[in-house]
């Protein structure tokens, strides 16, 4: 029996094959994006820096200093304890200073560095 049911359904699987439209069927777009031509016309989003190299210094007063350089080669992130809160300090050229507002700059070459911190004055450090 089961022979006779693929020979019967054969031709009708054919005929519906046949009724088929290749053509695909358009949904409507919806609504037209209000922002559309403000976001054509925008200007290229700039990616923030990442982290190009990382830096433990030990400092003149036996504290250590965390020091982040950024790809940029603008920007340093720089922390008093390890997992402690990041400072930025942004330099205006590369091979400058690299200060941020109260008192906070770091100068010098990646292997020893003179770092100023607000309440602890000036003192140099060394990778």
């Amino acid at each position: 029996m089961k022979p006779y049911l693929s020979l019967i359904a054969l031709p009708t699987l054919l005929a519906l094959a046949a009724c088929g439209n290749n053509e695909p069927e358009v949904v409507g777009g919806g609504p037209a994006d209000p922002m559309a031509d403000q976001l054509n016309n925008a200007a290229p989003v700039e990616l923030p820096p990442m982290v190009k190299k990382s830096k433990t210094y030990r400092c003149k007063d036996s504290s250590l200093v965390y020091v982040d350089y950024m790809s940029d080669d603008k920007t340093v992130m720089l922390r008093t304890e390890k997992e402690g809160v990041a400072t930025k300090l942004t330099a205006d050229e590369t091979g400058t200073t690299f200060k941020a507002d109260g008192g906070w700059s770091l100068t010098g070459p990646e292997a020893e560095v003179t770092v100023e911190m607000p309440g602890k004055g000036s003192q140099s450090c060394k990778a």
